[in-house]
């Protein structure tokens, strides 16, 4: 029955958009905490979990028009309309998936949004913190004597 193998690999992509929402607020923890040491590495996971995304997805589609067919819908119907047309008990789960994958994608956003604007604000803190190194670090002239990197700005009133 196709219905069944479609309510499988909803399962196991409602787990993987868990595993997902979970990844990014681990790497949320890891930006606001201010540790960049392992940032390469929480991102790198969450890129891993977006490939399984990837491969569910397609895993969905197959199984989706599976289902369509056997109810008697177009393929590629969405899945409010797989749940429209599925007879009891299938409607209710379908329908139970959904819900879960808008809620899902909502909560996703929201930590990804709040991802952006920590990397953007640590981004320019950190640039902040280069352009101040600049003005006050001494650095060696050709005989290995200290000297300042740049000459500090003056105001010359000329009415002297």
């Amino acid at each position: 029955m196709g219905v069944a193998e479609l309510s499988a690999v909803l399962w196991r992509e409602r787990q993987l958009l868990e595993l997902l929402l979970f990844k990014l607020e681990e790497e949320q923890l890891v930006l606001s905490s201010g540790r960049s040491r392992w940032l390469g590495h929480a991102t790198r996971e969450v890129e891993q979990v977006l490939d399984q995304i990837r491969e569910a997805e397609l895993g969905r589609a197959v199984e989706a028009d599976a289902a369509a067919s056997e109810f008697g819908i177009t393929a590629g119907s969405g899945l409010r309309d797989l749940a429209a047309a599925a007879p009891a008990p299938w409607n209710d789960l379908l329908t139970s998936h959904r819900e879960a994958f808008v809620s899902l994608t909502s909560q996703i956003q929201d930590v990804a949004q709040g991802n952006r604007e920590l990397l953007t604000s640590s981004h320019r803190a950190a640039q902040e913190t280069i352009l101040g190194l600049e003005e006050t670090v001494q650095t060696y002239n050709p005989h290995g004597n200290p000297s300042s990197a740049g000459a500090t700005a003056q105001l010359i009133d000329q009415s002297f």
